[in-house]
């Protein structure tokens, strides 16, 4: 498999994140997201192969160009069952998968770089921006903390689809100076990812295009 990637988008570090809990081999693609003049991902090459400008996206085994991380994630989840990112009872899947929801639909699409731009295009300052980050990221996490366990990961002994991008979402969280003080369950899933192969190999400071 062939994984087109940035290693600061948290969209392709939950893919990694599930690629690795997977124990699945695949080729890092990077794609600058910062390259003059407007980044690779708006180049016709890339464009090419993800219409939308976006990462990540994923060549299969068996040649098929998928797009967006939920998509690619569920094809994972399906296509490769053997480490299971999701729990077999249907109404512990649906928690898993709010989780994931809560980030991957309502916190992480508002802090974009694509937005906060737009935000700068239409005048706000840079004060204003930072405090409309810390203010979606904020009751994002305060939501998650009411949802997920109180022992182990997200939801158990073993990482699963939940802490695939819960995590990212804190490396987010890190970036833009916003305390995880008030979250002691998320703490707690922090500090045993920290330790863990698959997220550590995933973070963004161990990708062949870190900095």
């Amino acid at each position: 498999m062939q994984l087109y990637t940035y290693y600061r988008s948290t969209s392709s570090y939950r893919v990694r994140i599930a690629l690795a809990l997977k124990r699945l081999d695949f080729q890092a693609l990077p794609i600058n997201l910062i390259a003059p003049p407007g980044g690779e991902h708006r180049q016709a090459p890339y464009l090419a192969i993800n219409p939308q400008g976006r990462v990540p996206a994923l060549r299969t085994e068996e040649g098929e160009l998928l797009i967006q991380s939920p998509a690619i994630i569920e094809y994972l989840e399906e296509r490769y069952p053997q480490v299971p990112l999701l729990s077999r009872d249907l109404a512990a899947r649906a928690r898993e998968r709010a989780v994931a929801a809560v980030i991957g639909c309502d916190v992480h699409p508002l802090h974009n770089v694509s937005v906060l731009n737009k935000l700068r295009q239409w005048g706000h300052d840079e004060t204003q921006v930072v405090e409309w980050i810390g203010n979606w990221i904020g009751q994002g996490l305060a939501t998650v903390e009411q949802m997920i366990g109180d022992e182990g990961y997200c939801f158990g002994a073993e990482p699963g689809l939940a802490d695939a991008y819960l995590i990212p979402q804190l490396y987010a969280a890190e970036r833009f100076n916003i305390s995880l003080q008030a979250y002691p369950r998320i703490r707690r899933v922090a500090e045993l990812a920290a330790a863990h192969p698959a997220f550590i190999n995933a973070h963004p400071a161990n990708q062949p295009d870190t900095p």
